[in-house]
């Protein structure tokens, strides 16, 4: 496993003063960690700032909002990049899901305070408070048109919201236990949602009904994603002729990360088991590459990489450390991760 080179998170802050400073650390498995500094020094004449390092580290190409710093005892090196804009003012405490509308003018987040919020991406203007969970909102997303919110929470809701007027429009009922995660389908006529009672189900938001239990794992499901399977995949055959209502579900595999350490596959429309693989600890979270590529991560910090047509062996693990991996998103030909740490 690859070693981890690691700098304090506001070092773009610190670094921003004449003489700042910020803490770097290497850790490699099973060796000692590193430990240095990096330093600010002053400006260069392109005005970008002199950054120098401590012993056993060395730093590269530096910009206004970036640098990139190499461990050479390890062989490691790491560019970390500063944040475009920081919006501290819309939640007082950590942020527990966030999305942008499609077209990238609004954000909807959700915090431990309690709150979701909607609010302009270019600014932070928060232009709507959205009420109506008991208990905690767990997540948030926008609707292909960028005009509606869905979220879940710690009561066991699931709610449709107006992001021009913050009404509620249509809420959800039926399952046992706190909403973990959701998906739409399409263009948002069915959506889906997964709990800590074990259930994935499917709802159509024109009827407000549940259309069917997509799976009953025994255990809480903490993450689901749609996607499209590949052409070579076997779904399975329903067990009875889907309802009209439900809009764009064939074709498609749901992905369920579960609490008891495995990642299922499951035809969307047929509701059968697809594969089931085991991870070396609970699966928080999970999402599609491709057709055949799909990622997952775990609590004790594994990104496993696995070809959908054959789950026996992971394309690749990877473990950057130990920090429970809490969510996952394609990016260009790669992919974001976050960790808890």
């Amino acid at each position: 496993m690859a070693a981890t080179l690691r700098i304090q998170s506001d070092w773009s802050r610190a670094l921003s003063r004449d003489e700042g400073e910020a803490w770097l650390s290497c850790r490699s498995p099973g060796k000692p960690t590193l430990y240095g500094s990096v330093t600010r020094r002053g400006l260069r004449s392109e005005g970008v700032p002199d950054i120098a390092a401590s012993e056993g580290f060395l730093v590269g190409e530096v910009t206004k909002k970036s640098i990139l710093i190499s461990c050479p005892h390890e062989n490691v090196s790491t560019k970390f990049l500063a944040p475009y804009t920081t919006f501290s003012r819309i939640h007082q405490k950590s942020i527990t899901c966030l999305d942008i509308s499609s077209g990238g003018g609004l954000g909807v987040s959700t915090s431990t305070d309690g709150t979701m919020k909607i609010w302009q991406a270019a600014n932070g203007e928060i232009r709507r408070l959205l009420e109506g969970h008991v208990y905690d909102v767990n997540c948030c997303r926008f609707f292909p048109s960028g005009l509606v919110v869905l979220s879940g929470g710690m009561d066991a809701q699931l709610k449709i919201w107006s992001a021009e007027d913050a009404s509620c429009v249509v809420t959800f009922k039926g399952h046992k236990g706190g909403i973990l995660d959701t998906a739409i389908v399409d263009r948002g006529r069915n959506v889906l949602s997964c709990s800590r009672d074990g259930t994935a189900r499917l709802w159509d938001c024109g009827k407000s009904a549940c259309l069917g239990v997509i799976a009953d794992c025994g255990s809480p499901i903490n993450g689901i994603a749609a996607g499209t399977a590949h052409d070579s995949l076997n779904l399975g055959t329903p067990e009875k002729p889907p309802s009209e209502r439900e809009i764009g579900t064939e074709g498609k595999i749901l992905l369920l990360a579960r609490e008891d350490k495995k990642l299922q596959g499951v035809g969307l429309q047929s509701r059968q088991p697809v594969f089931l693989f085991m991870g070396s600890d609970a699966f928080n979270c999970c999402t599609f590459l491709s057709s055949t590529s799909i990622l997952a991560g775990t609590q004790d910090g594994n990104i496993y990489q696995l070809d959908v047509r054959n789950t026996n062996t992971p394309i690749q693990v990877i473990h950057r450390s130990g920090a429970p991996v809490l969510s996952l998103l394609p990016y260009r030909d790669g992919f974001i991760a976050s960790q808890g740490n």
